[in-house]
């Protein structure tokens, strides 16, 4: 098993998007082990966190935009002279259904964003262990019928995803977030930085917006009898905050340069079990009682573009760190529904349903 805590204690670990969903677990995570934390996040007007209020003595916070550059360097300023500093880029505009309301911002903070972080540490000359961009299973899409000869199928049709398997974009932000990924492996090609690439399959958990399936099924379920969603039909392969956080420190600690590594659950279900699921498992403990579920067509993606189905094969990450997930789908609901219930402040400005 990895000591993590003999890998990270003091080290300095640069976090960007350190105040969002997954970059809050990770800093949580990272101060148990005793890291020394760089977070950046971006600059508001009130200067308030939100997610890592708490650990704000205990951490380096830097104010920035990943669209300026300026700000970005002058952040990653602060890791000189030190050459075993970790950076974990995980700030991005992460909303499928966003990315078509607010294309331009998607791909400025996403590919921009990228290139700003990897071109600062060129331009200040920094000696890093590792730099991982998280990208996302989305980057697959929908199997083309012309490439379905390059893809792994399951006994039972499944398509798996693996890194062999070819990526077919289809929304803005998939494309930005592939285009970071090929960003990434540019600059250890082109400059040595040590790079990988890490893409989650699907995350949920606490503290996720509640624009998200996840997040909307429990807010509308906790505050009403009706739950109105989208596309019930599409699969996701469903991975629990902890679990994905545990597979980023994985990869950043022993993953190759250079490579990409998928990770998830490891299992795949439609949109419509998981709601049901999460509402047999708030029910089973007195969260709400008998909520309807209707669909509402504007809640859809647009067009053609949403992704039929996601299931991720883990070996290489397994094989080479022995990481697998931990916490199984009903055990992560349940703790996702306890802290939506106890932090109504938390997301109750922020639904997209009232």
């Amino acid at each position: 098993m990895m000591d993590l805590k003999g890998r990270l204690a003091e080290r300095p670990v640069f976090v960007t998007g350190a105040d969002g969903f997954v970059g809050s677990h990770l800093v949580d995570h990272l101060l148990k082990l005793e890291a020394d934390v760089h977070a950046f996040v971006r600059a508001t007007s009130s200067g308030e966190l939100n997610n890592i209020r708490q650990h704000r003595e205990n951490i380096t916070i830097h104010r920035g935009d990943l669209r300026d550059k300026h700000s970005v360097e002058r952040a990653l300023s602060a890791l000189k002279g030190h050459d075993d500093a970790l950076v974990f880029h995980l700030g991005a505009q992460a909303h499928v259904g966003e990315s078509w309301e607010r294309p331009y911002e998607t791909v400025d903070t996403n590919v921009t964003g990228t290139l700003n972080l990897l071109q600062s540490i060129v331009d200040l000359d920094l000696d890093i262990a590792k730099f991982d961009t998280a990208g996302t299973s989305e980057e697959y899409g929908n199997v083309k019928s012309e490439m379905a000869e390059k893809h792994d199928f399951e006994d039972d049709g499944r398509v798996l995803l693996s890194e062999r398997s070819p990526v077919n974009p289809t929304s803005v932000y998939a494309t930005s977030k592939l285009a970071a990924d090929f960003l990434t492996m540019n600059y250890y090609d082109g400059y040595g930085i040590p790079t990988v690439t890490t893409r989650m399959f699907n995350n949920y958990g606490p503290r996720q917006n509640p624009r998200y399936i996840t997040g909307t099924i429990i807010t509308q379920a906790l505050e009403r009898d009706v739950v109105e969603l989208g596309n019930l039909t599409p699969k996701r392969d469903m991975c629990y905050v902890s679990d994905g956080v545990r597979g980023h420190l994985h990869v950043a600690l022993e993953g190759n340069p250079g490579e990409q590594y998928v990770y998830g659950y490891g299992e795949n279900i439609s949109m419509r079990e998981w709601t049901n699921t999460i509402l047999e498992v708030g029910a089973e403990y007195d969260f709400w009682d008998t909520v309807e579920i209707v669909q509402d067509e504007e809640r859809y993606r647009p067009g053609d573009s949403d992704v039929e189905e996601l299931l991720v094969g883990y070996e290489k990450l397994h094989e080479e760190t022995n990481w697998e997930p931990k916490v199984d789908w009903r055990e992560g609901i349940k703790r996702t529904i306890e802290w939506y219930a106890g932090n109504k402040e938390s997301w109750y400005g922020r639904v997209d349903w009232r």
